[in-house]
């Protein structure tokens, strides 16, 4: 049997080279995010996005383990972005006052 190797039929690269899920704004890595986070199946990440078909997740699943390492350090890499905006942005006013109260340790 000769088998022929095919792209990613439902992944694209935008002008920065980040994988995106074709006909969605979303990226390989926020559905990956939330296997990471939630622990969702194929399953439950098509009802949590309904708007991304089954064959679509499949698609960004496999791209994501092919890239799996690469992919691994933009998630670091943003979560530690984030990490520092949270850092320089300070305690929220309405955290400081739940603080206040007890609501908050």
């Amino acid at each position: 049997m000769t088998l022929t190797a095919t792209e990613y039929k439902y992944i694209q690269l935008d002008e920065r080279n980040v994988p995106i899920i074709a006909e969605t704004t979303m990226k390989v890595v926020e559905l990956i995010t939330s296997v990471k986070a939630y622990g969702w199946t194929p399953e439950q990440l098509h009802e949590n996005y309904p708007h991304v078909s089954m064959s679509k997740i499949y698609s960004a699943l496999a791209y994501y383990w092919d890239y799996k390492q690469e992919l691994d350090r933009d998630m670091e890499r943003r979560y530690q972005f984030a990490k520092k905006l949270r850092r320089e942005a300070g305690e929220s006013p309405v955290a400081k006052k739940l603080r206040a109260f007890g609501y908050l340790k």
